[in-house]
């Protein structure tokens, strides 16, 4: 028994476009059989009454509901809890309710839902059986069916087997589903004539659905030839609690240029203000109108155009060459607080949405140009991108622009590497094709990655402070790269994956990996092995590590002695990251 709740009155709506609204209430639908439900009246192309406003009759043919004798869901009888206006009917327990009191409607009812024209549904007439039959839109009956007195809210059958019309309302009708024969079982007497109107029922049930997937397939392939819909703002609009700066003009500095310059404040120029970030203010620079570091007040943007990229979505390109420095467009959206961006981050995750276009812009503030944003939403990540973005102070509040990295031929695709500035995606994969691609966005790139692209491209060696060490870029569980969890301990370099240590979230406070706890007892270890996380006190050290071939290092048995570093083959097991992670607070920083 399939449950009748879920029925095949679920269909997909079409794009938003004209409605039509009932004149008594605040009901409204797409124009068209889809939406509108049946037995509503159409007064005009936009203004009805719908079918909740039906007049009941004296004999009750066409206003008390006439309900079924089994339960919809178990498709048992016995006690049954009735809907009032349609012919569903359940078991208190199968609902796990007790029995309410007065008039009850069901679940369906109670959302609104409402039969639509090219249903097929089961009708109860007179005495007659549970018959299938095809709800019909009045205007393509037959004249003498559409002269029959009916009231706002019944709507004409067909009948399948005895290709008879007539006119019902809601609570005589429930939905059919696909190789539906409920209201038949343990029927005995079943004529030439049913049997015919329960294959044609089955026929015509199979052709509705395929016309259905071909309007959502078409309506797919249509959305797909256009980016997802959002509004498009001019600027950054705060919400809720969030304040946007205004400086006075005696705090925005002056730079250095004159209005004898022959660009001021220009690219090329040696602009103090520009140097530092800083937008010059029309009423403070010296140049005025000539100053050439208003881009982000003027919007002197790039020409661009949205495109559809191959494995990446939706992406932006310029129209224009663009030279190394050069000002793109601004990153444009919500600005929220760290509170509201945690909530659409829950939000988001809980309905299953992947995409996200949140940008760090303060401490406490966050740029979300997911709901509203302009065209730099659509910039892909790359990490080898042409762009980066860069936090400029413009009239005292702090403000997102995107300049080039290189010298750009107009045509090209506009990428920045997310780098983590990006807010909201969990672990999700790469596909820019780089040459030092990381694997994952916003996670940069292993050592061996950075060793085969500065083959590539060799770059000055810059000096390190000796003393200074940095934690290490892959796992030393698997031995790979990515997005890790490193160790607080002093002069600790190791780094972890999440799921190599069986966490699902990052640990929190200050954390020291189970490297330094004795893998048997869990307390401090004395000796380490040199190639997975096992270690081990004094108690337990005896015989534990033998001295690898290579170089004589300390190896544990579970390892040849013959391994080379930095592959381990052991992962860490539950217990060795309870005994290390139990009875202290954590913390996270990612590499």
């Amino acid at each position: 028994m399939m449950n009748l709740s879920l029925s095949n009155t679920r269909l997909s709506f079409p794009s938003p476009g004209r409605m039509m609204r009932c004149l008594r209430c605040p009901v409204a639908y797409h124009t068209g059989d889809s939406c509108v439900a049946a037995g509503s009246m159409v007064l005009t192309h936009h203004i009805m009454i719908c079918s909740s406003h039906g007049i009941a009759k004296r004999n009750g043919l066409l206003s008390s509901p006439v309900n079924v004798n089994w339960c919809f869901l178990c498709a048992r009888g016995e006690k049954l809890l009735c809907c009032v206006l349609c012919p569903a009917s359940f078991h208190p327990e199968c609902l796990e309710m007790a029995m309410p009191e007065g008039a009850w409607s069901c679940r369906e009812c109670r959302s609104g839902r409402k039969p639509h024209y090219k249903q097929i549904v089961w009708v109860k007439l007179g005495n007659y059986r549970w018959w299938p039959a095809e709800i019909c839109n009045p205007r393509l009956v037959p004249p003498n069916i559409q002269t029959l007195r009916h009231d706002i809210g019944a709507f004409p059958v067909f009948f399948f087997g005895s290709h008879d019309y007539y006119w019902i309302n809601q609570g005589r009708v429930f939905p059919y589903v696909e190789n539906d024969k409920t209201p038949v079982t343990g029927q005995i007497n079943i004529n030439k004539t049913f049997k015919k109107a329960l294959e044609e029922a089955a026929r015509r049930f199979q052709e509705l659905k395929a016309q259905r997937e071909s309007r959502e397939a078409l309506e797919q392939e249509r959305n797909s030839r256009k980016p997802p819909p959002y509004k498009f703002i001019k600027s950054n609009k705060p919400v809720g609690k969030v304040q946007v700066h205004i400086a006075d003009l005696s705090e925005i500095p002056r730079c250095n240029c004159k209005p004898t310059d022959e660009h001021p404040c220009s690219l090329d120029s040696q602009c103090l203000n520009r140097m530092l970030q800083y937008e010059c203010h029309p009423q403070v620079c010296l140049t005025g109108d000539s100053c050439e570091n208003q881009c982000f007040s003027k919007r002197l943007y790039s020409e661009t155009e949205v495109i559809k990229t191959e494995g990446c979505g939706w992406g932006l390109k310029t129209n224009q060459a663009l030279r190394k420095g050069d000002f793109v467009t601004e990153y444009v959206g919500e600005v929220i607080d760290s509170e509201e961006c945690q909530q659409r981050i829950k939000r988001a995750h809980e309905n299953r949405v992947t995409d996200f276009y949140m940008l760090t812009l303060t401490k406490d503030r966050v740029i979300d140009a997911g709901p509203k944003g302009n065209s730099s939403r659509f910039i892909n990540h790359s990490c080898s991108p042409n762009c980066e973005t860069q936090k400029w102070t413009v009239n005292g509040d702090v403000r997102i622009g995107l300049f080039t990295l290189c010298d750009i031929e107009a045509g090209t695709e506009l990428t920045f590497n997310y780098n983590l500035d990006l807010v909201g995606n969990r672990r999700s994969s790469c596909h820019c094709g780089a040459e030092n691609c990381s694997g994952f966005l916003g996670v940069r790139p292993t050592k061996e990655e950075k060793a085969r692209n500065a083959k590539l491209k060799p770059k000055k060696r810059k000096l390190r402070p000796e003393g200074k060490r940095t934690h290490e870029y892959f796992c030393f569980c698997c031995g790979e790269g990515g997005e890790l969890v490193i160790c607080d301990k002093k002069d600790c370099l190791k780094a972890y994956h999440l799921l190599c240590l069986n966490l699902t979230k990052p640990p929190y406070g200050r954390w020291e990996c189970p490297w330094h706890d004795c893998s048997v007892c869990g307390v401090p270890a004395s000796t380490l092995c040199d190639f997975c996380p096992r270690s081990f006190c004094r108690q337990h050290e005896g015989g534990a590590l033998t001295p690898s071939t290579l170089e004589g290092r300390p190896c544990c048995s579970n390892h040849n002695p013959l391994i080379r570093p930095n592959t381990p083959t052991t992962l860490i097991t539950p217990d060795m990251i309870h005994r290390s992670l139990s009875g202290s607070p954590f913390t996270t920083r990612r590499k």
